[in-house]
């Protein structure tokens, strides 16, 4: 899992001294930081948490609260978190003191140039640590038990980033995406998310059921109601009491139900079928659609006011043309699958292989990949893409950025040095004639481990 590099460029100085502030304040600005300065630490103390990605340059002999102090209190919610002190007095038991305490460092007045590289070597470290707390947390969300949603890709991360932001609300969601991108996936990860997740995930294919029984799979139907109902039966809705409803094909909604469904969104009630009394409803809503629904309410073929009323918060799922980088984390997943379903080792991503999967605009997207994977490990990836339409791209898809291709060519060098080598660092190091560092880095980024080659 590869993450976002965090820049840390904030700085906050901490001094009773007006004339030490501005000085600090112009040259930390004029290096490129982004400065905020305090006459007394316990102002500063209201603007420092656990996320400040930056660190704190202070005074230590302060009136109302000296340096030592103000270092226990930090040390108190983030012990990462740099404290460099500046002093006017080398007294070598403070400085001792200070660094038992847990500051990253101590300069004298006046400044020198070491102060500079002191905060950029600070700043270094904060941003590793902000780094690792948001792998943390990564690992920990993707290894809990739930729906996955794979993708690294700009276009991915900001659709993760609505869906965590929306996905504890009570707000109803209209899901658009083409064919086997996904949507009842980005549903269920909707209501595994939420305080949900403990009451039943309802899904309904809108245009699957026969429009004669729709009212009353939806709604539910009272003994006797209409020929053949010879119980009572309750439906999909208050089923779901709690949970959620996953309205599928929504476009494929009669119009005559078109108008019921909508008062049950405005009025979160329910009536069956041959029965008076409405039932209360504490459920969520979740629609989607592969069409542009908005297109149909022009045309007249969809009700206006219930496209608005699910339109409350819209996630658009890319296609999987539009996110290739995603294709070879992709296609891992899915083979790693294959191969413990089927009993059968995972499929070789070479870079042949990678080639014509990214040479592919993928009609049938993430599906029609996950299809693809699974057909290499049941026959052997030289007959999955033997009559394959896919296996006449040579090159890379032109719509790849120069950094992407880069990337791909990159993991396929050192795949196949790994595999050449069964393992083997020091070999691999060797034929590739880069540093173990490097390697180590370059293997962490490709999520690629020794192991997956040894035989």
């Amino acid at each position: 899992m590869n993450t976002l590099a965090i820049d840390c460029k904030q700085v906050i100085v901490i001094d009773d001294e007006a004339m030490i502030r501005d000085s600090l304040d112009q040259l930390l600005t004029l290096e490129g930081y982004q400065v905020q300065c305090f006459s007394d630490p316990m102002s500063a103390l209201s603007k420092l948490n656990r996320r400040f990605n930056g660190v704190v340059l202070s005074d230590i002999n302060m009136p109302k609260m000296d340096g030592l102090a103000f270092l226990e209190q930090v040390q108190a919610f983030d012990s990462e978190l740099p404290v460099i002190f500046l002093t006017g007095f080398a007294d070598v038991s403070v400085a001792v003191k200070a660094m038992q305490l847990g500051a990253y460092d101590l300069f004298e007045k006046p400044l020198t140039e070491q102060l500079l590289d002191c905060i950029a070597r600070a700043c270094d470290k904060r941003a590793l640590v902000m780094e690792n707390r948001a792998l943390k947390l990564a690992v920990e969300k993707t290894s809990a038990p739930g729906v996955r949603i794979l993708g690294e890709t700009v276009q991915m991360q900001q659709m993760m980033h609505l869906l965590n932001a929306v996905s504890d609300t009570p707000a109803d969601v209209m899901i658009e995406g083409e064919t086997g991108t996904g949507k009842e996936l980005v549903a269920r990860f909707l209501h595994d998310q939420s305080s949900r997740s403990n009451c039943n995930f309802v899904a309904i294919n809108c245009g699957a059921i026969p429009e004669q029984l729709i009212e009353s799979e939806l709604f539910g139907a009272a003994s006797g109601a209409f020929t053949g109902a010879t119980h009572s039966r309750q439906g999909k809705f208050e089923f779901a009491q709690g949970g959620t409803v996953f309205l599928d094909e929504i476009e494929s909604t009669p119009a005559s139900l078109q108008v019921k469904l909508l008062r049950v969104l405005e009025e979160r009630k329910v009536t069956p079928v041959g029965v008076n009394t409405a039932v209360d409803l504490d459920i969520r809503i979740v629609a989607a659609t592969k069409v542009d629904l908005l297109s149909l309410v022009e045309k007249g073929d969809f009700r206006a006011d219930l496209y608005y009323r699910l339109n409350l918060v819209k996630v658009s799922i890319p296609a999987l043309r539009d996110r290739k980088a995603d294709i070879p984390l992709l296609f891992k997943h899915f083979s790693s699958i294959a191969a413990t379903r089927f009993h059968k080792p995972p499929a070789p991503l070479s870079s042949d292989i990678l080639q014509r999967l990214l040479s592919y605009q993928w009609p049938g997207n993430v599906r029609e990949l996950r299809n693809q994977a699974e057909r290499a490990v049941l026959l052997g990836a030289e007959l999955a893409f033997a009559n394959t339409e896919n296996n006449n791209g040579s090159e890379l898809s032109p719509d790849l950025s120069l950094a992407e291709k880069v990337c791909f060519y990159e993991q396929s060098l050192i795949e196949e040095a790994l595999e050449r080598h069964q393992g083997s660092i020091k070999e691999t190091m060797n034929t590739l004639q880069i540093a173990r560092k490097t390697l180590y880095d370059k293997m962490n980024k490709y999520s690629l481990n020794r192991d997956m080659f040894i035989d």
